[in-house]
């Protein structure tokens, strides 16, 4: 005998920790999401503070990230190389590279940087003001510490993370022209004309627009976490790794969707 077909899925989730877990989640985030738009366009704006935060986001990342992509892109000239040889076409190795770097290499390699560098600073911050209960005392003051702490900060992420993405793109292109100066000598002139040759508004614009929506998953997602943080010491850990390992995930994710949304116009 067939068992009846469930008509409320909501008991059979309860069921499955994970399964609640997950749904849970992601409500309480998109909840979270909803009230940073609401409070986003209301003023006061706290201006100084953005500018503040925004400039200690890129100031802390722009380091690592500028040296992680000049090693990128040197070791994919070089590792692209022998293969380019056997084809002969290693003149096409500037315009491969950038192509390869500009279109998805550059910016979720330099997101998931900015992930664990200022995600997790994000979210340790978060986290600590909530434990010491300077949040608690922002609100006791008459400050809207979610305007004032996650606003901010958000809007931070999602601005700055653009700008990284392109600072990191021209450094790895180059590392790109270094390297291919490792074997042969090619002016700088040469090689960006090569590189500008061939790639066209579809390569960059696309790229460059899903780099806002890598900050801003990024910035909410560490906000959240840091923002909601509990159990004293501990839960100051716990939020610094959710923030990293939920941000990068998420940047994945994004990446997946963009592709596709692009793909269809293409």
């Amino acid at each position: 005998m067939k068992r009846p077909i469930p008509t409320d899925i909501e008991p059979y989730i309860k069921r499955v920790p994970l399964l609640s877990g997950f749904f849970s989640s992601v409500s309480k985030v998109t909840l979270f999401a909803a009230r940073f738009f609401k409070e986003a366009f209301k003023p006061p704006f706290e201006l100084s503070e953005l500018a503040k935060q925004s400039y200690q986001v890129g100031n802390r990342s722009f380091p690592l990230i500028a040296i992680t992509a000049f090693i990128m892109g040197l070791v994919l000239t070089i590792q692209s190389r022998p293969i380019m040889e056997q084809f002969g076409a290693s003149s096409w190795i500037p315009s491969m590279v950038a192509i390869s770097i500009i279109r998805e290499i550059g910016p979720v390699i330099t997101a998931v940087i900015f992930a664990g560098k200022v995600g997790s600073g994000i979210g340790a911050e978060l986290a600590s003001m909530r434990v010491t209960e300077q949040i608690d005392a922002m609100e006791v003051s008459g400050i809207n510490p979610f305007k004032y702490v996650v606003v901010t900060r958000v809007i931070s992420t999602t601005i700055m993370l653009p700008v990284l993405v392109a600072f990191a793109d021209a450094v790895a292109l180059y590392g790109s022209y270094f390297g291919i100066n490792l074997k042969e000598a090619v002016s700088l002139n040469l090689f960006f004309s090569e590189v500008f040759g061939k790639l066209d508004f579809s390569d960059v614009f696309p790229a460059f627009i899903k780099t806002f929506f890598f900050g801003f998953t990024i910035g909410i997602i560490s906000c959240y976490a840091g923002y909601n943080a509990g159990n004293g010491t501990k839960g100051v850990g716990k939020a610094a790794n959710s923030a990293v390992v939920f941000g990068s995930l998420m940047v994945f994710l994004v990446d997946m969707i963009a592709v596709q949304i692009t793909s269809l116009f293409t």
